[in-house]
């Protein structure tokens, strides 16, 4: 089958906002992979530097502490050594000869010369002579109350039994805010008077004097220890009577003794194990104190040696800056090669978001590039599969948006869009183009009867008559459109024709329809409705013109006229059918619809025995309007439910009004295809009964053959349910359809309705009368009533009582009237006479 083109342009949806050009965005992998670099080097950096800083700091202070420990045995042997030295300078002068010549002379200036050139050997601060009683005799000190202090202590620094020195060690004495070492030694009483000076010679007991010399703790150890160690050293002493701490003496500038002090004041002070670290102005310094009792076991002294920490750290901050450096220019190293190998890692993956934004505008002809390695060429290749896939899926979906998948025809989205071109033409250039639309008659039953895969068996088949049909004819060389728009509904675009050229096209079609499709065993037999717009003639934009051709199609349906051209009239009908469906809404509410009553009696005795209930509409501007001004377009839009509920409720009130005045009548309601397929009809029906209290066969229901003929499965259910509740049945317009005895048989109901076109010509057309006469006879045979519509004339009366009818309605009994008068006309009714010519007598024996 030959197929129209689809469209050949592809909308394209908007491209994706571009990714930042700059290197450096937080969004970028390609920063993220540097910032990963860079971040683990700088960790690794900071750590190597922070342990380094803290392995420096620690050696340096662990350097500070050895050097500590080292100043403070240093100290110490100073000490000891100037304690010796001053032992021995005493001892020395204690048994100096010229001392003793001075003494036992009592010459004065003799004993101070000795004092001094003693005093000179060992650099002594003081040098004193005293008596046995430690009264001073002489001394190298210019300040007296100095001498007597040291000749106050003289008890103390000898053992008190034996009055003689202890061993050597340390003898430290404050006096007058001076700390000074002390070494005191008896002077030995005269040598024998014999003359003896051996040095076994025995001595005297008492003592000839005492002798002491003192060496103040000063710059000069201070200065000597810096030099030795290159420790600082300061000499403070502790507090007395509320003072603070003081510095007698420090290597340090002057001008930081006080913050020294200070800073002593309120560091930690412990014993000579313990290495304090306190500030002194900027600088930090660790500390070690060797605290120097005096004679009587007080703090008279502590030296504290220290080190400045910054300065033992000052030796490696070359290291450090050297360390920063090397970090520096890591991070720069790093940060090119970061910068290089993040811009390779995702030179592929901006080549594949590349691809990713043409897929995503709908680009699918380009090919994915797949030359990576590894894991980025497995997800290239994922892309191409995925480019693939999506371009064969965009293909057919492309297929489905502008074809019918069914016939391969154009779909209503194709046939608009080139519609809207043909219509473009007409409108610019002035050429014209027409469209046919074109609806198939019972398709539905087809459907309904023989399933939905002959169906669409049915719809292909018909395609490809009506593709053959349109090219084998001429159409002044232009191509026609031929499309499925919806269900069994085709479109046929006639471009360059107007609408005078579509007619003959559309009658060959109806001509072609005529022969019968033969599928699967089943002969189907064709019908359709055409309706025929042009442009510019019908209308200047596609929609109109499809509408306008859609209007013309259901009035071709309407009429059965096989085709329609559309006119403005087609559109005042619909516009008035639009108008009465908004006031239809409201007939019912403002209590505008009227009951009528056409009645019914049997031929036999002429007796009233029921009617037929009609509704009339009291239009407030139309006057009275006819079922057929607006039944058929209620049944249409599905209103005919609301009416057909009006109906059941008025015949129950009327038939039980009239039960109570003694007329007992079958009142008969028609139902519509919609009313037989309601499931809500039956307890509807059985509420208005038992609400009238009336006795269920009062009610007779007509159903027209086509309406069971619609849904013959669903419409079976409804009447079995209505004939269990005991309403009457009755087939209307029997004789009308084309397969009502196939189902006859089934049909749970007591009356035939004849139609009135057989039964108002049977008087004077022999075949009518026999087909009146088959159908009687068909009912009687299957137990059913006949009633006969139409009887227009006493002449069809009498013949439908030769021939056995049961009951008739018409004119010639009475016209539709309304429901509250029907009781004085049935009061007043008198029947036709019986038949008195041999003419109907003739005409039933001609018959049989």
């Amino acid at each position: 089958m030959v197929t129209e083109a689809a469209p050949t342009d592809t909308a394209r949806s908007p491209p994706d906002p571009a990714m930042p050009s700059a290197f450096f965005h937080s969004r970028r992998l390609q920063t993220r992979i540097l910032a990963v670099y860079l971040g683990l080097l700088l960790v690794v950096q900071g750590t190597t530097y922070w342990v380094i800083h803290n392995a420096i700091d620690r050696n340096a202070r662990q350097s500070v502490a050895e050097s500590l420990g080292s100043g403070e045995a240093l100290l110490l042997r100073l000490l000891h050594q100037q304690q010796d030295a001053l032992q021995q300078a005493t001892r020395a002068l204690a048994e100096d000869a010229s001392l003793h010549t001075a003494l036992k002379l009592a010459q004065a200036e003799d004993r101070l010369t000795a004092l001094r050139s003693h005093r000179e050997a060992v650099r002594a601060s003081v040098t004193l002579l005293t008596t046995p009683d430690f009264v001073p005799l002489s001394q190298t000190e210019d300040k007296p109350g100095t001498a007597l202090a040291m000749a106050a202590l003289l008890p103390e620094l000898l053992h008190p039994q034996t009055q003689t020195p202890p061993p050597p060690a340390l003898r430290v004495a404050r006096i007058d805010g001076q700390i000074y070492q002390l070494a005191a030694m008896a002077v030995p009483a005269a040598r024998s008077p014999h003359g003896d000076n051996s040095p076994n010679a025995p001595r005297t007991t008492a003592p000839a004097a005492w002798v002491l010399m003192a060496t103040r703790i000063d710059t000069r150890l201070l200065q000597e220890l810096h030099n030795l160690s290159g420790l600082d050293l300061a000499l403070l002493t502790p507090p007395e009577a509320g003072k603070r701490w003081q510095v007698l003496d420090a290597t340090l500038p002057a001008d930081s003794w006080p913050h020294l002090a200070q800073a002593w004041e309120n560091g930690p002070r412990r014993g000579t194990l313990s290495q304090p670290t306190f500030h002194v102005a900027d600088d930090e310094f660790s500390a070690r104190a060797l605290v120097l009792p005096d004679l009587q076991g007080r703090d008279a002294l502590r030296a504290v040696l220290m080190r400045s920490v910054d300065q033992a750290i000052a030796p490696y901050r070359e290291l450090k800056l050297t360390l920063l450096g090397l970090s520096a220019l890591g991070v720069l190293a790093f940060g090119l090669v970061g910068m290089f190998s993040a811009r390779r890692i995702t030179a592929p993956l901006r080549e594949l978001s590349s691809s990713a934004r043409q897929l995503g505008r709908g680009e699918y002809d380009s090919e994915v590039s797949s030359d990576f390695d590894g894991e980025i060429g497995e997800l290239a290749q994922s892309f191409e599969t995925m480019r693939q896939t999506i371009q064969a899926r965009e293909g057919e979906l492309r297929r489905l948006v502008w074809q019918d998948p069914l016939t391969e025809l154009p779909n209503l989205e194709q046939f608009r869009r080139d519609l809207r071109q043909a219509v473009g033409r007409a409108s610019q250039h002035g050429v014209p183009c027409a469209v046919l639309l074109l609806d198939m008659d019972r398709f539905k039953q087809v459907n309904d009867q023989l399933g939905h895969r002959f169906g669409d068996r049915l719809l292909r088949a018909v395609a490809q008559r009506l593709h053959d049909g349109l090219h084998d004819g001429a159409h002044g060389g232009h191509t026609p459109v031929l499309a499925r728009l919806s269900g069994d509904e085709f479109g046929i675009l006639l471009p360059g024709a107007d609408a005078a050229a579509a007619w003959p096209v559309a009658q060959r079609i109806l001509a072609d329809f005529e022969r019968p499709l033969v599928l699967e065993g089943h002969t189907v037999d064709l019908g359709a409705g055409i309706g025929i717009a042009a442009s510019p003639a019908d209308g200047l934009d596609a929609d109109t013109v499809l509408s306008r051709a859609e209007l013309a199609m259901n009035a071709a349906k309407q009429r059965q006229a096989g085709t329609v051209s559309y006119h403005a009239g087609l559109d005042a009908t619909a516009s008035a059918s639009l108008t009465l469906l908004g006031e239809l809404r409201t007939a019912v509410d403002d209590s505008q619809l009227r009951l009528f009553l056409q009645p019914k009696v049997t031929l036999a005795t002429g007796q009233v025995v029921g009617a037929e209930a009609l509704v009339r509409w009291q239009h407030p501007e139309r006057g009275v309007l006819s079922p057929i001004g607006f039944v058929p377009f209620a049944e249409q839009t599905g209103f005919v439910r609301l009416l057909t509920r009006w109906m059941i409720d008025e015949v129950a009130r009327t038939a039980q009004a009239l039960s109570q005045q003694g007329l007992a009548m079958k009142l008969a309601v028609n139902l519509s295809t919609r009313d037989l397929l309601d499931p809500e009809l039956p307890p509807r029906l059985a509420d208005a009964i038992a609400r009238h209290q009336l006795a269920p066969d009062s009610l007779v229901l007509e159903i027209t053959e086509s309406a069971i003929m619609d849904e013959p499965e669903r419409a079976l259910r409804t009447l079995q349910r209505l004939r269990t509740m005991g309403v009457r049945l009755s087939i209307d317009d029997f004789g009308t359809g084309y397969s009502s005895l196939s189902y006859l048989k089934s049909l749970p109901v007591q009356e035939l309705k004849m139609d009135r076109s057989f039964v108002m010509s049977m008087a004077a057309d022999e075949h009518d009368a026999k087909i009146v006469q088959s159908t009687i006879e068909l009912a009687h045979s299957l137990g059913l009533s006949v009633v006969a519509e139409g009887v227009e004339n006493l002449a069809t009366w009498e013949l439908l009582q030769v021939l056995g009818c049961d009951e008739a309605q018409g004119h010639l009994i009475a016209k539709p009237m309304p429901a509250r008068q029907f009781a004085a006309w049935v009061a007043a009714w008198q029947p036709p006479p019986p038949p008195q010519s041999p003419h109907s007598a003739n005409l039933a024996a001609s018959s049989a």
